[in-house]
């Protein structure tokens, strides 16, 4: 990925030199590679008050927390629409 990012960005630059948009272009290609594109090491584990959105994707509490997320969301889906969970559940088992 970085190799990509890179090639554009000396792309943008070598274009730049008719029309100083692109260099526009590639300082904002390398802003939104430093920003989001690459990993950020350890400063994205999880703080004291739980796991964020963005935490750690290995760490055994992002996953917990991914867990009963979709387990609240299947029991209200299943609460709030009885008729089409007990039409699926009718498909699944015949």
């Amino acid at each position: 990925m970085g190799t990509i990012v890179m090639t554009a960005t000396v792309v943008l630059v070598v274009l730049g030199f008719g029309n100083h948009v692109w260099w526009l272009a590639a300082v904002a290609v390398l802003f939104l590679y430093t920003h989001y594109g690459r990993g950020r090491g350890s400063s994205s584990a999880p703080t004291s008050q739980g796991s964020a959105p963005g935490a750690a994707p290995g760490s055994y509490r992002a996953y917990r927390d991914r867990r009963d997320q979709q387990a609240r969301w299947e029991r209200r889906y299943r609460r709030e629409h009885p008729l089409q969970t007990r039409r699926q559940e009718r498909e699944k088992s015949g």
